[in-house]
């Protein structure tokens, strides 16, 4: 299981797992209410390389990106769940709309992303040019943050 860190001493651990030949892919995302489309897209970042980075949204970030009703659920307590998920080998907040600077900081070895944003991913020049590959994974379907919001509070009614 995965631990949270700061960035600064997340990209120290970068370095080292460089110097060891490690391969580190890297993903992203608000995960504001964790689902299965969430563990399985981790679960197949995570057989890409040897450690497994999650960029966490952070609340202010979440809430620009998805409107003043996100997060559900607090920056601290997802940060946490996620941290606990085998696949992870470490979580780290960012502040911006897009990951683009903490990728661009880090240089993963695999930049991942679910299918859906394969039309544009948020770092890929860095780590193409940097020699990195860049991958759009299938999704899960069925299974969406705001499609179980809509469900649940269809369900009110």
């Amino acid at each position: 299981m995965g631990r949270i860190y700061l960035q600064e001493d997340l990209l120290d651990l970068r370095a080292k797992w460089k110097r060891a030949g490690q391969v580190v892919v890297f993903t992203n995302g608000c995960y504001d209410i964790l689902h299965p489309g969430h563990i399985r897209l981790l679960e197949a970042a995570k057989t890409l390389g040897d450690l497994l980075v999650l960029g966490l949204n952070s609340d202010s970030s979440v809430s620009r990106l998805k409107g003043p009703g996100r997060p559900l659920i607090r920056e601290r307590d997802r940060a946490e769940m996620a941290a606990a998920l085998s696949a992870v080998d470490a979580v780290t907040l960012f502040d911006e709309d897009t990951p683009r600077e903490l990728i661009s900081r880090l240089l993963p070895d695999i930049l991942v992303k679910g299918a859906d944003w394969s039309h544009w991913i948020a770092g890929r020049e860095e780590v193409e040019a940097a020699g990195g590959k860049v991958l759009a994974l299938p999704l899960e379907a069925g299974y969406s943050t705001t499609g179980i919001v809509e469900e649940i509070l269809a369900r009110q009614l």
